[in-house]
Formats: structure tokens, C-alpha cells, sequence
């Protein structure tokens, strides 16, 4: 990159905060999207929002490519600098700026890390209910760019549920607030809710204010085990037709429970050998009587299909067992064998043809599937495996298959992403989602704020659009 362009950014961070190592370049250029690297040429960390409006005004100016990164947790490629220039870590925007108890809000700075949120606001006795599975390292600006969910999806919502107002740098490095810190807000077009999924393409969030809602001091959670992976499914929409809205339904299959028990160890869950997958079911509320009427309810919905004893966690250290199994799933399968991640998300009706079809598609393109996800909002990951497959047919035969896995998504009425983002390994598969009119309406978005296309460039839109 031109000296002159490293010494402006050094001007504008200090050089404490500039970097144009090797070791440093390759670390911020991956996440956790398979075994993708695209190092940036300078890793640029910002303390404070008229940094970002200057960095973002050379990168216009010089029309530099310039890739927002956060905690690298990411599962699509959002905040991978595929075309190298300058990546701005948010990293030193870690500051949670204030609790606002009298109005039940939270205002945040986006380096902030999920949990540690999470926790600040509980010991208000507030709740922010959006907890996905990497939120011991993920950053709240990163749920802000993939619009995240989480388990507790289901019954409070995800991401964009919980956004009142943002502080956002256009790639202009102009400087504006999105909305108002009000829970209604009809005054204009909702350029709030635009950013939120926007993956980094339309500006990058430098304050975030967030609602939350009272604490639950009470939870019951049971472990089903199926012994037909796709009973489990049709589970799901039978307990909400019961009238019960879960705090969470996760549903995993036999693999990803067997790699996650060898991977985790202290967790002491027996999987009987007939068993093909569990269904997570939690309760919350402040009543103890009524949760556990509804685990009986709940219990009266599964005795109506095939399954094994079902498990009543009744200590913390148990629920927290059964929930660290869950949540240390993708940790498994990633440690096993190398692996493409789907997030298909369909009507939760729907999870069992969409079970049972990405099954057959596995065989008929030579590939093992590990499944499991959010069920209770119609969410499945659905993990592709490796394993012994030959170089040429992973490379060839594999993405034949998630076409028609998407296909198959698209056709039961859902969509490619429920929370991971489309950002570049799903670009390519945007067809299938959107129409050509589609499409270029949101190019013309991207084009308002970001005429010269260097802010986050080649993601979401597939190659040749």
C-alpha cells in the first residue's frame, strides 16, 4: 500500500495502533468460516467515532477497499478483506457507555463482547435475550451486522427486536444517527433496521441503544432424546401447537452430540445407542408451578412419539452441562473434519422435509450432513463433512449439493440465512432467494450509501452483478 496512505492512517491512530506485519495481517484476515485467509495490506484500531469518519474519508477518497472487523467469530466470511486494503478492527470500542434502568435500555459501544453485556445489564435485574452460541467471544456490533439470534430467538426475538437507535459512519465518513432512543419510531424510512444485517456493506456502527426487558428468575429445562431424527422435528411445531412457547427448543442429531461428548470433557450426558437425536427444551418465567404445568405439557406432546427417558435437569450445574453441550457443538464438528456450514432456516412445520431432504441430497452427492440448530424458530445448521471425500468432489460435487439444499429451503417457504449472514461463501446461491428485480434493488441500496463500493466490497451480492 502507498506510504503516504499508511503514514495518514498512522496520523490518524497513533502508530501504536497501525499494522503492517505479516503475523498481524494474517490473524485479522480469517474468522471462523471454514479455512478461508485473506490478510488485509494494514489492520487499522480506532478508538473513538471521528476516527472511523477519517479512515472511511481516505478509503473514499483513494477508493481503497476497507473490510469493518470485530471478533472474527463469523460463520459466512462478513469480515474477510477479500480484496486486502485496510481493515478496521473494533475492537477498542469495548465500552458499555450506560444502563439506563429507568428506561429499561442500554447504550454500548460495538466492541463490546455479547455475555459481558449480558451479564452487566443482569445484575440491573435486566434481560438482553440475544445469545448466540459464540457470545463468550463475539461482539455486539457483529450480532448488529448479521442481525444474530441465539436460542432464546424463539420466544424474545432476535438481534433487530432489541435495536432502538445507531451511532453509524457512512463510507463517506459522514456521521449520523439512525433513529430515536423510543420503542416506536414511524418517522421516516427505518434506516435503523437497514443496518441491522447489512453485514458491514452500508456503514459501520460506532454506538449502539439497545431495549431490554425484566430478568426471568426462574427455568426448567428437559433433554429429550428421539429415537427417529425426524420425530424430534415434528416435535417442534406439535409443543407450540400444544400452546407452549419455549425459552428455547434446540434440536441435535446422534453425531453432533457423540463428537461433542469426545471434544468437551466434564460432560457426563449417556446417549443410548438407538437414539438418533435430542430436543433441548426450555421453560423460563417468574412462577415455578406454572413452568413446571408447562414441562408437563410439554412431556404429554413428546410421550406421543418415539423416545427414550427424558432427561429434568435439576441442578444449575446441570443445566449449565447441557447447555455447554450445546452451545460446543460447531466447536466439535470444526474439530473433526473439515466442513462447510449451511444456515438454512424454514416455516418449524417444515423442519422434518427439510431434515429428511438434505439427507438424501448428502447421499446422492457423496457427502455426510451433521445437523442441528435453533428448531423452536425453524433454524438448522447443517454442517457438511469432508471426511474421506476426494479433493475434486469436495470441490465440485459439494456445492451442487448446497444448491439444492437451498432449493429444497427456499421451496418449503424459508430462506438461505436465519443468522449467520450470506457475506461471501453464500453470495453465489442469492439467486435462488431473490429475483433479478430483488437483486438490484438492493445494489442501488448499497450504491446510495457507498458510491464508490469500498466499504465491505464483495459480499452478499453474487459474482458478475
Amino acid at each position: 500500500m502507498n506510504p503516504e496512505i499508511i503514514l495518514a492512517l498512522e496520523n490518524i491512530v497513533g502508530s501504536a495502533y497501525i499494522f503492517t506485519d505479516e503475523a498481524t495481517r494474517k490473524t485479522y484476515g480469517h474468522d471462523e468460516t471454514e479455512d478461508l485467509s485473506f490478510p488485509p495490506h494494514v489492520v487499522v484500531k480506532p478508538a473513538n467515532t471521528e476516527e472511523v469518519a477519517q479512515i472511511l474519508k481516505i478509503s473514499n477518497t483513494y477508493k481503497i477497499p476497507t473490510t469493518p472487523i470485530g471478533a472474527r467469530t463469523g460463520l459466512s466470511g462478513g469480515a474477510l478483506s477479500i480484496y486486502g486494503g485496510i481493515a478496521i478492527s473494533m475492537e477498542r470500542f469495548n465500552k458499555i457507555i450506560e444502563i439506563d434502568e429507568q428506561n429499561l435500555q442500554v447504550t454500548t459501544e460495538p466492541g463490546v463482547i455479547t455475555q459481558v453485556l449480558r451479564e452487566a445489564v443482569a445484575e440491573k435485574g435486566l434481560f438482553y435475550p440475544v445469545d448466540p452460541s459464540s457470545m463468550g467471544s463475539c461482539f455486539i456490533g457483529g450480532n448488529i451486522a448479521e442481525n444474530s439470534g441465539g436460542a432464546r430467538a424463539l420466544k424474545y426475538g432476535v438481534t433487530k427486536d432489541y435495536v432502538l437507535n445507531l451511532e453509524v459512519v457512512l463510507p463517506t465518513g459522514d456521521i449520523i444517527w439512525t433513529g430515536a432512543n423510543t420503542l416506536k419510531n414511524s418517522t421516516g424510512y427505518n434506516l435503523t433496521q437497514l443496518m441491522v444485517g447489512s453485514e458491514g456493506t452500508l456503514g459501520i456502527v460506532t454506538k449502539i441503544v439497545l431495549k431490554l426487558i425484566p430478568q426471568n428468575k426462574h427455568n426448567v429445562l428437559l433433554l429429550v432424546p428421539f429415537y427417529k431424527a425426524e420425530q424430534a422435528c415434528e416435535a417442534v411445531s406439535a409443543i407450540f401447537r400444544a400452546g407452549i412457547v419455549p425459552s428455547a427448543l434446540e434440536f441435535m442429531e446422534r453425531d453432533a452430540i457423540d463428537w461433542t461428548l469426545k471434544f468437551v470433557e466434564d460432560l457426563n450426558v449417556e446417549v443410548k445407542d438407538n437414539v438418533q437425536a435430542h430436543l433441548l427444551i426450555e421453560v423460563d418465567g417468574n412462577y415455578p408451578e406454572i413452568l413446571m404445568q408447562e414441562a408437563e405439557q410439554i412431556l404429554a406432546v413428546v410421550e406421543q412419539f418415539e423416545i427414550d427417558e427424558v432427561l429434568f435437569a435439576d441442578s444449575e450445574e446441570q443445566k449449565n452441562a447441557l447447555w455447554k453441550m450445546r452451545r460446543s457443538v460447531a466447536e466439535a464438528v470444526k474439530a473433526n473434519s473439515i466442513y462447510k456450514e449451511e444456515d438454512t432456516v424454514v416455516p418449524r412445520y417444515e423442519l422434518p422435509k427439510l431434515l429428511k431432504g438434505i439427507k438424501e441430497i448428502g447421499t446422492k452427492y457423496g457427502f455426510q450432513s451433521v445437523c442441528y440448530g435453533h428448531a423452536g424458530d425453524g433454524n438448522l445448521h447443517v454442517n457438511i463433512i469432508k471426511g474421506n471425500m476426494t479433493d475434486e468432489n469436495w470441490k465440485t460435487e459439494v456445492p451442487k449439493g448446497i444448491r439444492e439444499i437451498f432449493e429444497l429451503t427456499v421451496g418449503l417457504k424459508g430462506t438461505l440465512s436465519g443468522e449467520h449472514g450470506i457475506g461471501l461463501v453464500q453470495k453465489n446461491y442469492m439467486d435462488i432467494a431473490f429475483s433479478k428485480v430483488h437483486l438490484e434493488l438492493m445494489e442501488r441500496i448499497k450504491a446510495i450509501f457507498d458510491p464508490n463500493n469500498v466499504l465491505n466490497p464483495g459480499k452478499i451480492f453474487p459474482d458478475g452483478e
